[in-house]
């Protein structure tokens, strides 16, 4: 069926799309792979960058580009590939790093005749985003033109393989020579420009990410003494813990353990992040190597191999101090927990005597009190006799036929009667409220 008769169909355009559709789908085609024809010489820089440098870095970047009539690199483009007279440029920009990788040519007649340092003119005349990190001269030519890989890198840290099912070998030996740069060589056996390109990419990969990796091992090791001192701390405080010296002695360790989890905390926080990103850099690194399908050479170890014998040891340490940072924080937690329960224990024994001894005082209390009650009805009933023998006496005088003196006698039960049920109705009233 041909497109005239094809029936009409909606189409994909009509339907509403995620907002991150386009995003995702364009993910597993960025930074692409670009050819790279035999010979050629690569110098790779990597610096460091937060926020604030990646946009000032961009901002120059497309000033260079404007400034030689080429495009710059779109405002939220990650990558950009650009000739420029000096060379062409592939820039990337990640989410703390930015690298410049400018291919210069392959014009030597030798393996790395001219110093790289010579070559990098595009790169210093331009102003560096942040620290730099990672200088490598990565040099492509033919095998029948290489020579003694021992006459170019140390034999005693020489790493070399066959690479990409044996279509070239790939050497060095990871140190940083008298011009700055970390030197690579492949010798092309049977690449062709699109495998080349992605091989030199991904040996530069693994020479940046390594590189980053092992960022986390400065930090490892400024943070060892400060743990060791918070474990010394922590077996301090819970052999005193033992001793039992009272409520003041366990609130003042409760405080010096609650101080130590602030900083162990602090510590980790502050370190979190690099140890996760060594961790991650570290799994690129090793995805790297499997991508470029290592064989041995010539008896020299693999770059894996290598690798493995100088990294995985830092990488070790990274992640045995981020544990003993989570180990700690736990044996933390529970001694405070132990020694919040006893604080709360002996408070509740003082609260506990204290509330006995005030019991013991309001019955102390109530006993004063009732003798006081017992004594206020005699005093009131002597009264209220005294003024009763008042009125007898006044009604004798009057002219009444009375006793005083049997009045008053008749007059004192009826008064201290009246007068204790008049307090014993008031102490009820009390007793209700």
């Amino acid at each position: 069926m041909n497109e005239t008769n094809r029936p009409l169909t909606p189409s994909v355009a009509s339907l509403a799309a995620h907002p991150l559709r386009e995003a995702v789908l364009g993910e597993v085609h960025a930074r692409p792979f670009l050819p790279v024809a035999t010979p050629a010489r690569l110098l790779h820089f990597a610096f460091m960058t937060d926020v604030a440098a990646a946009a000032g870095d961009r901002a120059r970047l497309g000033a260079l580009c404007a400034a030689h009539g080429r495009p710059g690199p779109l405002p939220e483009a990650k990558h950009h590939h650009v000739v420029l007279p000096g060379g062409a440029l592939r820039w990337e920009q990640h989410s703390e790093f930015t690298t410049y990788t400018w291919d210069v040519g392959g014009r030597d007649r030798a393996p790395f005749e001219r110093w790289a340092a010579g070559l990098a003119a595009p790169m210093f005349a331009l102003s560096q985003p942040g620290p730099l990190l990672v200088a490598a001269d990565l040099q492509l030519i033919a095998e029948a033109e290489g020579q003694a890989l021992e006459d170019l890198f140390d034999p005693a840290s020489l790493a070399a393989s066959l690479v990409d099912d044996g279509a070239a070998v790939a050497a060095t030996d990871f140190r940083v020579g008298g011009d700055g740069f970390v030197r690579l060589l492949v010798l092309d056996r049977a690449l062709g420009p699109a495998r080349a390109g992605a091989l030199t990419q991904r040996l530069l990969e693994v020479e940046t990410y390594r590189t980053l990796a092992l960022l986390g091992l400065p930090e490892a090791q400024r943070l060892g003494p400060a743990v060791k001192a918070i474990e010394d701390a922590l077996t301090r405080i819970a052999g005193a813990m033992t001793q039992g010296e009272g409520v003041m002695a366990d609130a003042r360790l409760l405080d010096e353990l609650t101080a130590l989890a602030a900083r162990l905390e602090a510590d980790a926080a502050a370190s979190s992040y690099r140890f996760g990103a060594a961790r991650a850099y570290d799994g690129i690194v090793q995805q790297r190597l499997v991508a470029i399908h290592e064989q041995p050479f010539g008896g020299h170890p693999t770059l894996a191999a290598f690798l493995a014998r100088r990294m995985a040891p830092a990488m070790r340490t990274c992640l045995m101090l981020e544990e003993r940072q989570a180990n700690l924080s736990r044996k933390l937690t529970r001694a405070a927990n132990l020694l919040r329960t006893r604080v709360d224990v002996a408070i509740e024994h003082q609260n506990r005597d204290l509330l006995a001894a005030m019991n013991e005082r309001t019955r102390l209390q109530l006993r004063l009190q009732q003798t006081v009650e017992g004594l206020s009805v005699a005093a009131i009933s002597y009264y209220v006799v005294g003024l009763a023998g008042y009125v007898l006496k006044g009604a004798k005088d009057a002219g009444a036929p009375l006793d005083p003196s049997l009045g008053t006698a008749l007059a004192v039960p009826l008064a201290v009667l009246f007068v204790w049920l008049v307090v014993r109705r008031i102490r009820k009233h009390h007793t209700a409220e």
